[in-house]
């Protein structure tokens, strides 16, 4: 007789039903709450799971679920047996303890996250990674290639083994961002370097891949078993010379959860104003505006187009023991000695708006405000400059005359703007070709003209003279950048100094093709140009130029 596939699992279903409604009355019979573990989403956390070994817990039929300071959640089949009152009894010593009864089928549910507890390890939110483990990493995953072969060949039983290959490989091909994708039939790993997504794996096991998310989850403090809901954490891998912050997005997808992973190296941030990839003519326009006691200085561009990090290096060149200091950011990405830094947190009310009147109140020379998103900030944000504060923030704009435009649609009236603004700075990040492999782009070859009348035609500011015997160079690949053909990014910029000609504009409600054209009249290097002077150079090749600011335009 052919198996009935709907009959058995309705036969399975009723099972189920009975044995929670089993429990259902065991508890009521014992005045405890019950607790469905596989229906209702309970927060289970492996600190409170590792108070108990799991072939203990197994033994006693019950598991440990959740512990908020010192109140702990414990699940049990029936509390009144020897084994469980005697667990039950130890940790009451040190917490106070609420016990639910549950069913079997729900206590095995519980216990299959145990499998997450590495042994003998305490989860704490710090990752321990064998510095010896990660110098042999370092050494032997120089490309991509590499880490997908070390992925491929490995074999544990360990979930945080794997995990550590892939956090370990991240750091040593320079990776910004760890993508971890499901698909129908497999999870993916894919890496961003130098901005680029680039596929590493794409065989993870669905199981395996689960449980590599679950992994990330649990290092991040977040909730286990909430499978549809987004989620955000943090957690911080601990080396000998530094601390990596992670910070975790979990969303949920069409064949599971995608998680993404951002790696905070203080290592990447370059403080220094200098490393930044300035020209000479505009740092001495960055460097003539920090100067000033007073001003609004917005940086704009797109998210990851290196902003924070621009602002970042402002506030370390303006630092000095006279001046106090203070930010508000959502949320801090790298700490900096010696400066004041606050985060948003909307939960408690504490929003950009907020924070910078509480930080107005803390007598402050220099301000840095994360992002302009809404009119209240930026009023406070344009006052603030008018009243004797020098204030650093970022605008979403696609360049920098764009940033006019964009606060008036926030309502900000023109006799504040005009005062109040300083310099408006636009920047990308473009890739910067390998050294070691970088060849002569010949395909370049009959641009000679072009060149020539594109330099011929910037402003008077700039070193032309540095541009007399350019060479265009294209990336190739080799074992020191991965085989990609680049290795790190540099910055392009253009700057817009509101001057009195641009401010007196700006009464008149203008549009943005006439503030480009005041912009160009007042001598404005373009960032596609500020590209093209990098690619002259040979410090980025043409394609990346224009994959970052468009077609070309030459003359």
């Amino acid at each position: 007789m052919t198996p009935n596939p709907n009959l058995e699992e309705q036969l399975q279903k009723q099972r189920r039903l009975a044995e929670e409604e089993d429990a259902k009355r065991r508890a009521q019979k014992l005045g405890l709450p019950y607790l469905d573990l596989i229906s209702t989403r309970v927060p289970t956390e492996i600190k409170a799971m590792a108070l108990v070994p799991e072939e203990r817990a197994k033994s006693a039929l019950l598991c440990p679920l959740q512990l908020i300071k010192t109140s702990l959640m414990v699940a049990a089949f029936d509390p009144e047996r020897p084994e469980s009152k005697a667990i039950i009894d130890e940790l009451k010593s040190g917490h106070d303890v609420k016990v639910v009864v549950s069913s079997l089928t729900g206590l095995k549910h519980a216990w299959s996250y145990y499998q997450y507890i590495v042994p003998q390890k305490e989860i704490s939110g710090r990752v321990e990674i064998d510095q010896g483990e990660l110098k042999k990493m370092s050494e032997e995953v120089k490309s991509l290639d590499a880490l997908h072969k070390a992925l491929a060949e490995f074999q544990s039983p360990y979930v945080s083994q794997v995990l550590e290959i892939v956090l370990g490989g991240a750091m040593a091909l320079g990776a910004s961002d760890i993508h971890l994708e499901p698909a129908e039939k497999a999870g993916l790993l894919r890496l961003r370097i130098d901005g680029l997504l680039h596929g590493v794996y794409d065989a993870f096991e669905p199981h395996m891949y689960q449980s590599i998310v679950t992994r990330v989850k649990l290092l991040s403090g977040l909730k286990l078993n909430v499978k549809d809901e987004a989620q955000d954490g943090r957690f911080t891998i601990a080396l000998a010379d530094r601390s990596i912050e992670i910070r975790t997005s979990i969303i949920p997808s069409e064949y599971g959860e995608t998680a993404v992973l951002r790696l905070l190296d203080p290592r990447s941030l370059k403080v220094n104003l200098e490393e930044l990839g300035w020209r000479g003519d505009d740092l001495a326009i960055a460097e003539a505006e920090l100067k000033k006691p007073n001003g609004l200085i917005l940086n704009t561009g797109p998210t990851g187009s290196g902003k924070t990090t621009t602002l970042y290096a402002f506030l370390r060149h303006a630092q000095r023991p006279e001046l106090k200091i203070i930010t508000i950011e959502d949320p801090i990405e790298y700490h900096l000695p010696g400066i004041s830094q606050t985060q948003v947190d909307a939960e408690a009310g504490y929003t950009f708006a907020d924070g910078l009147r509480s930080i107005l109140r803390q007598d402050p020379n220099i301000i840095l405000v994360g992002e302009i998103r809404d009119k209240e900030t930026a009023e406070i944000a344009l006052n603030a400059s008018l009243t004797g504060h020098l204030v650093f923030s970022t605008l979403h704009t696609n360049d920098a005359v764009g940033a006019i435009p964009r606060l008036m649609d926030l309502k900000i009236q023109s006799n504040i703007l005009g005062p109040a603004l300083s310099l408006v700075i636009a920047q990308r990040l473009v890739r910067v070709l390998c050294p070691k492999c970088k060849a002569v782009d010949e395909s370049a070859a009959g641009l000679g003209d072009k060149i020539k009348g594109f330099v011929a035609g910037l402003p008077d500011r700039v070193k032309k003279e540095d541009y007399s015997a350019p060479k265009i160079y294209k990336a190739v690949g080799c074992d020191a950048c991965g085989g990609i053909g680049y290795k790190g990014r540099t910055s392009i910029f253009e700057l817009f100094q509101i001057t009195e000609g641009v401010e007196e504009a700006i009464y008149k409600n203008p549009t943005e093709i006439e503030l480009k054209g005041l912009a160009k009249g007042q001598g404005m290097v373009t960032m596609q140009e500020d590209g093209l002077l990098k690619a002259l150079h040979g410090v980025t090749s043409l394609e990346e130029v224009e994959r970052l600011t468009g077609p070309i335009e030459w003359a």
